[in-house]
Parts: structure tokens; C-alpha cells; sequence
């Protein structure tokens, strides 16, 4: 089972992405924090990360860019309801792919599936 750790400060979006990838047969860890983040990814090594961009502290686009610098082959999915531009900054610094805010739960499992490939 493929593990999955998903970024984010709200709780309850937390809680709707663990039930969505559970439902879709994946292991989920969750972080409220970039910080919380990173060493769980260090710690635990998770097939794919799912970050939201506008988080207090450190944001989506510095997890990625923290996490790809620990491990250049991280997949990274960005989720998040943010501007074009910063959907193009967090795709530069080394995101995989974005799924936007609102999401259904359909649309994140076909991108889950998309690049875990399976």
C-alpha cells in the first residue's frame, strides 16, 4: 500500500483528503505544518506528498522546494485555490502536478493515480 502524507493547516481539509485517498486504498500521514512536514518526510519516506500553498510559517512552494533538496525524485502534488502564479511558482520549484480547490474526490484520485501510476 502506497503511502501518502498530506500538508495542510486546515484540519478539516486534512480530514477530507485522508477520507478520499483511504477510500482510494492508500496509507495517509498527515502534517498541519511545513516544518511538521519535512521531518516526517525524513522519518517516514511517503511515496507522495500533497501540500497546500498558502500555509502560516513555511509555505507549500518552500516545502517543495526543502523536500526535493532532501530527495530529487519526490512527487509532490499541489493543492490549493491559489493564484495562476504561484500554481506556476510551486510547478518550478519542483511540484508534480495541481489539483485546484475546491476538489472533488474523484479528481484527486485520478491525479494520485496519474503519478504513482498505478
Amino acid at each position: 500500500m502506497k503511502t501518502i502524507l498530506v500538508v495542510d493547516d486546515s484540519r478539516i481539509v486534512r480530514m477530507m483528503l485522508k477520507d478520499i485517498l483511504t477510500k482510494g486504498g492508500y496509507n495517509v500521514l498527515e502534517s498541519e505544518s511545513g516544518r511538521d512536514a519535512i521531518g516526517k518526510y525524513i522519518d517516514l519516506k511517503p511515496n507522495m506528498v500533497i501540500s497546500d500553498i498558502n500555509m502560516p510559517g513555511m509555505n507549500g512552494i518552500e516545502v517543495v522546494k526543502r523536500i526535493k533538496k532532501i530527495d530529487p525524485y519526490a512527487i509532490i502534488l499541489m493543492c490549493s485555490s491559489e493564484q495562476q502564479e504561484m500554481i506556476i511558482e510551486a510547478l518550478c520549484a519542483g511540484a508534480t502536478d495541481f489539483i485546484p480547490k475546491p476538489f472533488k474526490s474523484d479528481q484527486v484520485i485520478k491525479a494520485v493515480k496519474k503519478v504513482l501510476r498505478n
